[in-house]
């Protein structure tokens, strides 16, 4: 199994969707699996962008309040957690990823490592020495504190990835 279909599989088990898909397609699928009113920030996936889409960049608090879907890209995919890492951008990455009731993570496939070790090799080469902080994210918001299974409460229902394919 290729280290993207082991992410594939860890996601399935956490209930996130995934597609796979070329950067051409990137608008039209987007545009399938959003729900409106989106906001996002700007994936840094090469060949792929959201100004051509109907999701609002660079949203006001109000807009924020509003949204039904987050967009964003991920920095790394982690195979056998399902995980992805989100690092801090200038255009509000942490609260578009975590204030909507959907997250769309956009991600490049060669940015799929294989496991948490790998990850955190690359988060201290490229992350803690900027002084820079991520977000590592597994599956939809879940808590059980007060008993049954909430969904949603610290952060999104539901996640779908899309696996962008050079």
């Amino acid at each position: 199994m290729s280290t993207v279909e082991t992410f594939e599989h860890a996601l399935d088990g956490l209930a996130v969707e995934t597609t796979r898909l070329a950067p051409e397609a990137f608008e039209e699928v987007l545009e399938e699996v959003i729900t409106e009113p989106a906001v996002g920030a700007r994936p840094a996936v090469e060949g792929v962008s959201l100004e051509d889409t109907s999701v609002v960049l660079d949203p006001t608090p109000r807009q924020l309040e509003e949204a039904v879907t987050g967009v964003t890209g991920a920095v790394l995919g982690i195979a056998d957690y399902g995980s992805v890492v989100l690092s801090s951008t200038p255009d509000g990455t942490e609260p578009v990823s975590l204030f909507c009731d959907e997250h769309v993570v956009v991600l490049d496939a060669e940015d799929v490592v294989p496991d948490m070790p790998t990850a955190i090799g690359w988060m201290a080469a490229n992350v803690g020495d900027a002084r820079e902080s991520a977000i590592i994210a597994t599956g939809p918001s879940a808590t059980a504190d007060m008993g049954a299974l909430v969904r949603g409460a610290h952060g999104p229902k539901r996640v779908h990835v899309l696996i962008v394919e050079s």
